[in-house]
């Protein structure tokens, strides 16, 4: 029987008259063939007239090779550009039946299946991971209903209140036009004059200023759905809604110096993070929680629900926590999925409706567009990763690359024929937008309740803690630093004055600005009787132990096998991970004569990409080590960045090299003389930094 160009043959390599590798197919590897199965017999040369002739127009192989090539890319996202995703699932936990009627919230224990993205907003496709940006936790949820999308942030707020103003927002904070540049970042004139002549986006950016822009990795982050939302029950009754996702590994993020190194060292550091996590098994875990409230309480809360520069504080009305967001697979395919994967807004099922916040109102038209032309047409939900998984019919035929069309005869409605040529008919489940009563005139105008901008502001800021709040003064004074404009800089600091004084003055120093401006004009006076929330710090909200994250051990040949061990057991039982860091990733052995391999060598392995490092050379080994201007680097920035460091006597070669004396030292250098010390110490790395550190280390 013949074979079929797919089918499995023996498979050998020989090399041709040009030198060239040719590998032909044989045993399970399938034959090469054209996109119209055509097998191809040599890959690796075009046809020419002659071994130095001209190529020849005939050559479809080579012509459909580049030409697919030429087309491989599609427009990236204006925002959201770089992101990366993972599958997985959602599983209810508590029921929300007596609120909603959307089947997800209907029976404990269900899973349904999830595709969530995450993403950075100003950087380009190819920019780096840890810049000081809103992250995009985007969640498509494959509910029996049809798609739910709920496309938010690491953040509950925006800088804007109103859609209209999101392309002056977005071409602000991309690079200049002039000179397409700087990306990534926002450490720049334009973003700067566009904020601070945009009093409503203060309260946006003490966030952007804190360190929730910079996370360690997504699995640390929290996600919002920013808008208020409505849920609808079986009778009809509506209820607000704001959601939040919850890392079960609690909040973490880097410090700004920190940050900049890893981008040096490891430019795809939350890309790497999320894929080593999955394929390691330790799956990255978040809870649903619901923010719900009636009508009562929206009259009566300080501010207005609809306004997406404004958040409901947790004291006020709690978080209930009803389901939990698990990853557990990546991507088959990077493009096919993450890259082409289409979320909108719009996208709800019954039982989940919109409000009038007029941001959402703008995104629900602006995301269809966007998809509708990055991904060449209106069929991108004929696109796997975009597709229901629930059963799906419509009349809607053709378009560009449509991969299915109405059978039968009838491609309209109402028709006349009976089924199954008629086709789909209305159901009187169908979604049903909650009937809110409107009236009013048609107007160009912002609410008065949308007016304070200060208020929440200061209250973001006085809800973190010291250590956070300085993180805050220096990212502004960093940011405004690169801002070549004087009167810009001014014009911000204004603002923060309505925020708080200190903060201001603070920043004002640190830009030499002198005499302090006066305060921007104010379209509401500040509420300053707003009390802390615990709920916006990240320090507040951090990890009860080291798991999850990642400790680093220097080792050189011949380290102590039992010590080693030790460390790397305890890490492990604490839910960490190890890597070890040595000068050569391969030929070491430890102490009892066990082959070593490194996963880092030392030049590029920084002590930025892991969250607490240990030093064990031996002593030969730390002569060598102290003579490397890295590992000096290693330890001098473990210590700057407030990490926990442990190390065996023979580390005190390179600690002193280090410049690490022992009277420099504090309690979060500690001291591990054998494995009797492993797991105080992995304990210990659970709080993560030493913050007392920072007042007294100059290179934060």
């Amino acid at each position: 029987m013949a074979k079929t160009p797919h089918s499995p043959t023996s498979s050998t390599t020989h090399i041709g008259a040009g030198g060239e590798t040719h590998q032909t197919a044989g045993g399970d590897t399938p034959v090469m063939t054209t996109q119209q199965g055509v097998a191809v017999s040599d890959d690796q040369n075009t046809l020419r007239a002659g071994a130095r002739g001209p190529a020849l127009m005939e050559d479809f192989h080579f012509r459909e090779k580049i030409f697919h090539f030429d087309h491989e890319r599609i427009p990236e996202r204006v925002v959201h550009a770089r992101g990366y995703g993972a599958h997985g699932y959602f599983e209810l936990t508590d029921s929300l039946s007596d609120v909603c009627k959307a089947d997800i919230f209907g029976n404990v224990g269900e899973r349904t299946p999830a595709f969530v993205r995450f993403s950075t907003v100003a950087g380009n496709k190819g920019s780096a991971d840890v810049v000081r940006d809103v992250r995009g936790f985007a969640v498509k949820l494959y509910t029996g209903q049809g798609n739910w999308d709920l496309v938010g942030n690491n953040i509950p707020v925006f800088f804007i209140q109103d859609a209209i103003k999101f392309p002056d927002f977005v071409h602000a904070a991309k690079q200049e036009p002039d000179r397409d540049f700087p990306q990534a970042q926002t450490a720049h004139d334009n973003f700067w004059d566009f904020v601070s002549l945009s009093p409503e986006a203060t309260h946006m950016v003490m966030w952007a200023m804190s360190d929730r822009a910079i996370p360690r990795s997504f699995r640390f982050m929290e996600g919002f759905g920013v808008h208020t939302f409505r849920l609808v029950n079986d009778e009809g009754r509506s209820t607000y809604v704001k959601f939040h996702w919850k890392p079960k590994l609690g909040l973490q993020s880097v410090v700004w110096n920190e940050a900049l190194k890893i981008n040096g060292a490891d430019p795809d550091f939350h890309r790497r993070d999320l894929w080593q996590a999955i394929s390691s098994g330790n799956f990255p875990e978040w809870e649903l929680g619901v923010q719900l409230f009636d009508d009562d309480f929206a009259d009566s809360f300080d501010f207005d629900i609809l306004d997406p520069t404004k958040l409901i504080p947790e004291e006020l009305v709690p978080v209930r926590r009803v389901g939990r967001l698990v990853l557990d697979r990546m991507p088959d395919n990077f493009f096919a999925e993450t890259e082409q994967v289409a979320f909108c807004t719009q996208n709800v099922v019954p039982g989940i409706d919109f409000t009038n916040d007029p941001l959402l109102q703008g995104r629900n038209f602006s995301y269809l567009d966007t998809q509708t032309k990055r991904l060449g047409g209106p069929n991108f939900t004929h696109i796997p990763i975009n597709a229901p998984k629930c059963p799906f019919h419509n009349f809607q035929q053709d378009g560009h690359m449509a991969m299915h069309n109405p059978k039968g005869r009838a491609n309209y409605e109402p028709n006349s024929w009976s089924q199954p040529a008629g086709g789909p008919r209305e159901s009187v489940n169908g979604y049903r937008s909650y009937p809110d009563m409107v009236s009013g005139q048609k107007i160009r105008q912002r609410s008065e309740s949308f007016a304070d901008h200060y208020s929440q502001a200061r209250q973001f800021f006085i809800s973190q803690t010291p250590v956070e709040q300085t993180h805050i003064r220096d990212a502004f004074v960093f940011e405004l630093s690169k801002v070549e404009t004087p009167a810009i800089r001014a014009r911000m600091v204004s603002h923060l004055l309505h925020v708080d004084q200190e903060l201001a003055k603070g920043v004002a120093k640190g830009l030499g600005l002198s005499p302090l401006p006066a305060p921007a004009p104010a379209a509401r006076p500040v509420v300053e009787g707003l009390e802390p929330s615990p709920a916006l710090s990240i320090l507040k909200n951090g990890p009860d132990s080291f798991a999850g994250r990642k400790l680093g051990i220097v080792v050189t040949d011949g380290v102590d096998a039992a010590l080693l061990a030790a460390l790397r057991d305890a890490a492990e039982d604490a839910g960490a991970t190890v890597e070890l860091i040595a000068p050569t990733v391969g030929g070491l052995k430890d102490s009892a004569g066990h082959d070593l391999t490194a996963q880092q060598k030392i030049n590029g392995g920084p002590s930025v990409l892991y969250d607490a490092v240990a030093l064990l050379p031996t002593v030969e080994g730390a002569n060598v080590l102290r003579h490397e201007a890295t590992m000096r680097d290693f330890i001098s920035d473990a210590f700057a960045h407030a990490k926990f460091i442990a190390h065996n006597d023979a580390a005190e070669i390179v600690l002193a090299a280090a410049g690490l004396h022992p009277k420099a030292r504090d309690r979060g250098v500690i001291a591990v003389h054998g494995a009797q010390d492993a797991a105080g110490f992995i304990q210990t790395c659970g709080a993560l930094r030493l913050w007392e550190r920072e007042g007294h280390v100059h290179a934060i």
